[in-house]
């Protein structure tokens, strides 16, 4: 199959080509010639779309998928081909499912499910045996299936001597932990920030410091153990500031925030809609300045969708008793648009994630292997439901200002577009 990408502003800081408009011949998956103009030719696949831009494909590092067990909210036939159309060549999925990814038949089967897709997924292994915190699952065999790294979805590990533990065992295979921030008894029943909104609508608050005192509990045992850590999701200035401590004194910590948590505040509460309650829940204003702040200024490394289905009876409820959770990835990058540059949005979605979570990476030159994302990131647009590719409908993002838009992808010799 032979693929031609026609004046193609190539993003790839990489790449003798970056900054440049070409045409990018494509072989069998191979690049074979990048020129100011290449023929087109009758048996070629052209394509030429406007503002075209093509970086290294995407990576999002924090996707749930139903399947196994809930597959009504989204399969993973489905789930991959809302990530190729939303840009993504890969994906970590979430160990969330019925039964959890806490043993290697759970891996293997995952990988199996995606193996002839263009988009590459990576199972995350839970932390400990059916993430309930009590016993470290089986780390290793895991690792050995095609795990990338390991913890418990939106779940925090409360036992310091476990994740301590964990943490030391994990080096002698380089395994990657993952630790998320909530303080369970701080949090308490908590459905929102706590805050002035939240006691306004007479919401239960989880305070930052939830958040912050475990962040700083997990810096404490890095220090302690050494390993790598990598704390998914952070939401506030203080943590921001704790992450960045950790960094300038030498430890391998890493951390992502979400998209709606990069844009969005509390202030969305209002009307009490379910799709925007959210783990962690969306803060300040103050907050989301220091998260844009802290991704600027490389303490963030990368962003993540934090994509999460919940079928409608799930949502369609009273806020209190709503599953936490949005959609996201075919809003992330029209989003992200809206508040960053190019050169970070690909940054934080692409290099950075492969680099922490050890996912080879190609550079966009010839012979090398073509995985890339196409996107245009010009026009203003208000995301709307039938927008969503998903098979769940919950997005947060719905009735918000997009910039750009992802035409799709090709990878493992695949042409996906959104068009």
């Amino acid at each position: 199959m032979t693929t031609l990408l026609k004046s193609a502003k190539i993003i790839d800081a990489a790449s003798p080509f970056h900054n440049t408009t070409k045409d990018i011949l494509i072989v069998d998956g191979i690049i074979t010639e990048i020129n100011d103009t290449i023929p087109a030719k009758e048996e070629y696949t052209t394509v030429n779309l406007e503002n075209l831009h093509v970086s290294n494909g995407w990576f999002d590092t924090s996707v749930c998928f139903g399947e196994p067990g809930f597959e009504e909210r989204e399969n993973i036939e489905n789930g991959i081909q809302v990530a190729a159309k939303s840009g993504f060549t890969k994906v970590a999925v979430n160990p969330n499912t019925n039964p959890i990814v806490d043993h290697k038949s759970a891996v293997e089967f995952l990988i199996s499910k995606a193996k002839e897709s263009p988009v590459d997924l990576y199972p995350i292994g839970a932390l400990t045996q059916k993430s309930v915190g009590i016993e470290m699952a089986e780390l290793f065999d895991m690792k050995q299936s095609g795990a990338i790294a390991f913890g418990d979805y939106n779940k925090p590990i409360e036992n310091d001597n476990l994740l301590k533990i964990a943490l030391l065992y994990a080096q002698n295979f380089d395994g990657l932990v993952l630790s998320f921030p909530k303080n369970k008894k701080i949090a308490g029943e908590g459905v929102a920030h706590e805050g002035i909104n939240a006691t306004k609508l007479g919401l239960k608050g989880i305070p930052a410091l939830a958040e912050e005192i475990q962040i700083a509990r997990d810096l404490f045992l890095l220090e302690y153990t050494g390993g790598k850590l990598h704390i998914p999701t952070i939401s506030t200035a203080k943590s921001v500031e704790l992450i960045k401590e950790a960094k300038a004194k030498g430890l391998q910590v890493t951390c992502s925030v979400a998209v709606h948590n990069l844009l969005l505040t509390d202030e969305k509460l209002f009307g009490f809609e379910a799709n925007v309650k959210v783990t962690p829940p969306l803060r300040t204003q103050t907050d989301v300045d220091a998260l844009i702040n802290g991704v600027k200024e490389g303490i963030i490394d990368i962003i993540t969708s934090d994509h999460n289905p919940i079928d409608i009876e799930d949502k369609k409820v009273e806020f209190s008793i709503a599953k936490n959770g949005t959609i996201g990835l075919e809003s992330a990058f029209g989003a992200l648009n809206t508040i960053l540059d190019i050169d970070t949005i690909i940054a934080c979605m692409s290099h950075n994630p492969k680099s922490i979570f050890s996912i080879p990476n190609t550079s966009i030159t010839i012979d090398s292997q073509a995985n890339l994302t196409l996107f245009s990131p010009e026009g203003e647009y208000i995301f709307e439901e039938n927008s969503i590719l998903s098979t769940s409908k919950n997005s947060i993002f719905i009735g918000e200002k997009m910039k750009g838009k992802a035409y799709g992808i090709y990878a493992d010799q695949q042409l996906i577009l959104n068009i």
